[in-house]
């Protein structure tokens, strides 16, 4: 990118904050997805995690997003961190004195959940300060292409470590988290200007308000939002390495990791593939999503299951660069927190409830019935939103703005 000096080392600490915010998630989604089923056997209870992360979201969403307008969205970043490494220790001296109960289990899922419903759409919002907008759309592939590497270490490191007790990936997690609360505060930003005019209630849903009116920014957000939350099997890993594949741990670990490793791959062609017609572009992948999503579903070998993963992976990351770069490019910097907010509920819907989602199905129909079931439904909401939002559809290029309906 054609930035000078100090917007590179700007952007080269945030991506280090992302890099070690991501791997200290990725770790601890494996050792309490393991630690959950291990001692429970019960897909409820996998699903009841990703309930738990989401509650918090939903609480407090339309609070991170004025609060991001109006203060140093650093340093909302810094103070999640502090939580992460607090809720973190406790989790692993619970671990390694054998104490943790499921009710603590959960608790400490909430506050993690509740951490990240501030700092997703603060860091989020933070990119386009640090980045012209000329550069967003390779700046959001290229911190995607990071933070699919965390998503990559992360998983499968968390899975080796869990060998050693649950407490050695849990206290490598709250270190990432404080490197990540000493990255952020390190990025040097020029001083911006906070809105004066009063916090309102119109002003706190008006986030909403924009999204809606834009339905090419609402299409490409919900499209991702419900593909995601149907077709997602984050929470069905457990029971396909202990019970499917029968690979322990150290499976679950790559079967995490495996999609992360497709996002990878595809980030080195992304720039061919997202330029004209991204529209299009988006529902091919989505429907690509699906089909990975029915071969994983039905497979019994390990390799076929990690090429599936893999595909989901790269076919997600296509459509995260184009959702991410239209909902940046058509937001004023002003409300780029309250839409962040927004954009990131719809994200931590996706992935949380999803979660919880698969959970359900998974505990009423079994694992398998269950993906298969999330697979269908993601090719057919693609069909679907085709017909509904024909704007998004015909969309040809990452513009920079988009006109309210």
């Amino acid at each position: 990118m054609n930035q000078p000096i100090a917007a590179r080392r700007a952007f080269g600490l945030f991506l280090l904050a992302r890099v070690f915010t991501s791997l200290s998630f990725q770790m601890a989604g494996v050792v309490v997805g393991w630690l959950v089923y291990a001692r429970t056997g019960s897909a409820y209870n996998l699903g009841l995690v990703g309930l738990a992360q989401f509650l918090p979201m939903v609480a407090l969403t339309f609070v991170v997003g004025p609060l991001a307008d109006r203060v140093d969205r650093r340093r909302i970043v810094a103070g999640c961190e502090i939580l992460n490494v607090a809720t973190l220790v406790v989790l692993a001296l619970g671990a390694a004195s054998d104490w943790l109960t499921m009710p603590v289990i959960f608790a400490a899922v909430a506050l993690l959940g509740a951490a990240r419903a501030f700092e997703h759409p603060s860091m989020s919002a933070l990119l386009p300060n640090i980045v012209g907008e000329s550069d967003l759309p390779r700046a959001v592939a290229f911190s995607s292409s990071a933070m699919q590497t965390a998503t990559i270490i992360g998983p499968a490191l968390g899975g080796l470590l869990y060998a050693l007790g649950a407490q050695a990936p849990l206290g490598l997690a709250a270190a990432m988290s404080a490197a990540t609360f000493i990255a952020i505060l390190a990025v040097p930003m020029a001083r911006r200007e906070m809105p004066k005019s009063p916090v309102t209630l119109a002003s706190v849903f008006s986030g909403l308000s924009f999204i809606w009116n834009r339905p090419v920014i609402l299409g490409a957000i919900s499209l991702d939002h419900f593909a995601v939350l149907l077709g997602g099997v984050t929470a069905l890993l457990p029971i396909y390495a202990h019970d499917i594949l029968e690979t322990g741990s150290v499976g679950l670990g790559l079967l995490r990791s495996a999609p992360a490793v497709g996002a990878l791959a595809m980030s080195f062609f992304i720039g061919r593939i997202v330029g004209a017609n991204v529209g299009r572009t988006m529902f091919a992948a989505v429907i690509l999503f699906g089909l990975a999503i029915l071969v994983f579903s039905l497979s019994r070998n390990m390799i076929l299951s990690l090429a599936a993963l893999a595909v989901t992976g790269a076919a997600d990351n296509i459509s995260v660069v184009i959702r991410q770069s239209l909902v940046q490019l058509g937001t004023p910097d002003e409300m780029r927190g309250r839409v962040s907010a927004v954009n990131s509920l719809f994200i931590g819907t996706s992935n949380q409830l999803g979660e919880f989602e698969s959970g359900m199905v998974a505990g009423l129909f079994g694992a398998v019935a269950a993906g298969v079931i999330g697979g269908v439904g993601t090719i057919a909401v693609a069909i679907l939103w085709m017909k509904i939002f024909p704007q998004l559809r015909q969309q040809d290029r990452l513009a920079a703005g988009e006109k309210p309906a």
